[in-house]
């Protein structure tokens, strides 16, 4: 084997049916996608496009800073923060901490972010933001990743996200009573798993959950779950419509009405759960919109309505 590319970051390549040439997407944690033209060789050919150095530098954006936490067995944590550009490590701030969680799916990469610029407004509010791969979202091993096989969205992952929530609030420039959590997708189903198996979150937004893998996809869900028949007790135990009695801190739900990928009955049948316990709870639905929430004007609404949560709640 031998490596062709140069740049440190994440690359990600598309050959030419005849395999002569390969498009190379590149970014790092501070360089938005820069796009060229390779030989199969790894000669650079040329650049097809990049970013606007000019308005980057004018947006003046904070960077995170990536580091490791150790597990409760010394496992080391992928992690990052960002913190405001005026950051006083003399006062104590709230903290934000994304999530996704899923199998083999790392967040902690040296790569571009679209979301950095939303960090960036919770930054300018006075909040830090912080990301934690739990180990089976590594990718460093399938060993890790089968840690969810039949327990997907179960113990494992959450053991490793507290392990890292308890770091964190263990800094002197973080207030351990206002940490929050929030993810998207499998974000949003570890979000929900975290807030009713843990008391670490005072508050936390789930969007476009996945809350019981009955009501999921067979091509993902099965290939960690099996099937109902085969793994009962795997799908009782993960089942978070079952224990949202247990929800500690304020919850906001999201979700579009055609959803396609995961369907709204889900958090149709968590919020039913929360009502016959008299929890109370945010939600906002979005109408005919799909996992993705993606047209501007559904997206100004959310993350406008998601910073209002956050100063409220936390």
């Amino acid at each position: 084997m031998k490596r062709l590319s140069k740049e440190e970051g994440t690359h990600a390549i598309n050959f030419s049916p005849d395999a002569k040439y390969y498009l190379d997407t590149y970014t790092n944690i501070k360089t938005p996608a820069v796009l060229s033209l390779y030989n199969s060789d790894g000669k650079f050919v040329k650049q097809i496009g990049s970013y606007d150095q000019k308005i980057l530098a004018s947006l003046d954006l904070q960077r995170p800073e990536q580091f490791t936490i150790p597990a409760h067995d010394g496992f080391l944590l992928p992690a990052e923060i960002m913190k405001p550009k005026d950051f006083d490590p003399n006062k104590k701030y709230p903290l934000i901490i994304y999530v996704y969680g899923g199998p083999s799916a790392p967040q902690v990469l040296n790569r571009w972010r679209g979301s950095i610029f939303f960090d960036q407004v919770l930054l300018d509010n006075g909040f830090l933001v912080a990301l934690i791969d739990p180990r089976n979202a590594t990718a460093i091993s399938k060993k890790l990743e089968n840690l969810l096989y039949k327990n997907l969205g179960g113990e494992v992952e959450l053991r490793d996200l507290v392990d890292g929530v308890n770091w964190f609030k263990h800094q002197s420039y973080i207030d351990s009573s206002r940490v929050g959590v929030w993810g998207w997708s499998g974000g949003g189903t570890f979000t929900l798993n975290a807030m009713t198996h843990s008391k670490e979150f005072k508050a936390g937004i789930a969007v476009a959950a996945v809350t019981d893998w009955h009501f999921y996809d067979t091509k993902f869900g099965e290939s960690a779950m099996k099937t109902a028949a085969v793994n009962p007790d795997g799908y009782e135990k993960t089942s978070l419509v079952k224990s949202a009695k247990n929800l500690s801190g304020r919850l906001m739900i999201v979700h579009g009405t055609y959803d396609d990928n995961v369907h709204i009955q889900n958090a149709f049948a968590f919020t039913d759960e929360l009502i016959k316990a008299n929890i109370m709870f945010d939600e906002m639905i979005y109408p005919m919109r799909k996992h993705g929430i993606t047209d501007m004007p559904a997206q100004i609404h959310l993350y406008n309505r998601m910073l209002e949560f956050w100063k409220k709640n936390l």
